[in-house]
């Protein structure tokens, strides 16, 4: 048997997440680190998300690295090409390349008790790490339907973020099940093109418009050449985005914001039959909030129709919905979002006690900080439980727990403990406030069933509060929540 390769840190997920981590971890000493991640480059989800209209829907300035800051964005809203090119320009800029292991999958982590490492398989080996960083993302693994029939269907069937780029949509009949931040951008893009377009609409989400545009050149000059104005520009961006989410803790407030999607939808469909189906029911905030200044328009086409039937099968040719009329399309695509909720790094990280993370969290996640949970020693999450956002950019919450890892790193340095974890009763702490926070907010008064809850009801995706108070959190490492794991007496195999 080989030996396993061994690293002091191991990193999974080369997004934005990742890299970031990497660097900041770099940048504080920790020099033997390794990232994998499955794909044969970085990017994460802007490198898996290649649909037509890709774009970010948090301001350019303020959805970057702050430590690596990109003055050459050409519009106010990323394209999905710009925020790629971005991060791979970020990992050659800061060396990373040496430490990354590109199509390297982690196939099962478990926590080694006795010499007190993570084992790593991998499809190109096994690889052990005292600490373990999980980087993968919330929207990773795409989400598609258990639907009656699909397997029958004899069309062709894709995922939104598995775009098939090969397939010539020119004339096709073509449904789209689901209406969220994917659909919005692809819809407008492919609409011209397709024969018939079928939208299938479970509930409407609230659009505003999308105030974007083209950054001028002598924009760019300056954010280039003066650091100052490319700094005051993302804080005057954050800071606004800090007061627009007081609607989503105080919801009376989203009257302000309804008025003005209303409005927005009023302008762009005439049709009142169709401005009825895409008027939604639930207080805004509830579900994500969109933005699109086509999506609108493309509704009003001839070729498209809006469904909001649900589906109660698929055949051979088509797709069925409860009125019981059946929708001749040759072409599926789901824009279903993603497995947030029940990540699938979780039924594969094994803990002390031999069990999943999954089966720790019986439906529902939780963890320290958003970060580390008890009986997984030396586990580190990036953007975990209760760490999502609704109104600002979640790159901002990743690099407050770049500090709370570097402070447990550093405490594990100064006491010379081998690993640590939280006690139960931090965590239970921890997570019996954040769900308190949450009664009152949108997310739970809204009166709408979405991807940010679990299960089991719970919101377990979303900080319930502004993002400055997470770092504020999250500055530093608090050690009386942790009990330590003594060092191992025996050398790890592998190790250098």
């Amino acid at each position: 048997m080989a030996q396993a390769v061994h690293t002091r840190i191991a990193v999974v997920g080369a997004g934005f997440g990742g890299l970031g981590a990497a660097i900041r971890l770099r940048r504080a000493g920790y020099r033997d680190l390794l990232v994998f991640d499955r794909g044969t480059e970085v990017g994460g989800t802007w490198r898996d998300n290649t649909y037509p209209g890709c774009a970010c829907d948090v301001p350019s300035q303020l959805y970057s690295l702050s430590f690596a800051p990109n003055p050459d964005w050409t519009r106010s809203f990323s394209p999905q090409p710009e925020i790629w090119s971005y991060l791979r320009r970020v990992a050659d800029e800061h060396g990373l390349r040496p430490h990354l292991r590109l199509g390297h999958e982690v196939r099962r982590a478990d926590w080694d008790g006795a010499d007190r490492v993570w084992r790593l398989e991998t499809q190109h080996g096994t690889y052990t790490a005292e600490v373990l960083v999980a980087a993968g993302g919330p929207l990773a693994e795409p989400s598609v339907p258990d639907l009656p029939g699909l397997a029958d269907f004899e069309g062709e069937v894709f995922h939104s973020a598995r775009w098939r780029h090969d397939l010539d949509l020119t004339g096709r009949r073509v449904a789209v099940v689901g209406t969220g931040a994917s659909a919005i951008q692809f819809v407008p893009r492919i609409a011209p093109a397709v024969a018939r377009l079928t939208l299938l609409q479970r509930t409407p989400a609230w659009v505003l418009p999308r105030r974007d545009r083209r950054l001028t050149a002598l924009e760019r000059t300056v954010y280039r050449h003066v650091p100052g104005a490319r700094r005051l520009a993302r804080a005057a961006i954050y800071w606004a985005r800090e007061l627009q989410g007081t609607a989503f803790l105080r919801p009376a407030l989203m009257r302000f914001g309804q008025a003005m999607a209303r409005r927005h939808l009023r302008r762009a469909v005439p049709d009142p039959v169709l401005r009825e189906r895409l008027t939604p029911r639930y207080t805004m905030g509830c579900k994500r909030v969109l933005l699109s200044n086509d999506y609108y328009p493309a509704l009003n086409r001839k070729n498209v129709e809006v469904v909001t039937e649900a589906i109660t099968r698929v055949t051979a040719r088509g797709v069925v919905t409860a009125d019981g009329r059946e929708h001749p399309v040759d072409t599926i695509i789901f824009g279903t979002g993603f497995h947030v909720t029940d990540p699938p790094l979780a039924r594969l990280t094994r803990g002390a006690d031999g069990r999943t993370l999954a089966e720790h969290w019986g439906g529902s996640m939780y963890a320290h900080h958003g970060a580390t949970v008890a009986g997984f020693p030396n586990l580190f999450l990036l953007l975990g439980p209760n760490t999502g956002l609704g109104h600002t950019s979640v790159v901002f919450m990743a690099e407050a727990q770049y500090d709370y890892l570097l402070g447990a790193l550093r405490h594990l340095d100064r006491t010379g403990a081998a690993a640590i974890e939280p006690t139960e009763s931090a965590q239970r702490a921890y997570n019996e406030r954040l769900d308190r926070r949450m009664r009152g907010t949108v997310w739970t008064t809204g009166g709408c069933r979405s991807w940010y809850l679990d299960a089991s009801g719970r919101n377990s995706t979303l900080w319930p509060g502004y993002s400055w108070t997470f770092w504020l959190r999250s500055r530093r490492f608090d050690p009386a929540s942790y009990r330590v794991v003594a060092a191992a007496a025996a050398a790890v195999p592998g190790r250098s």
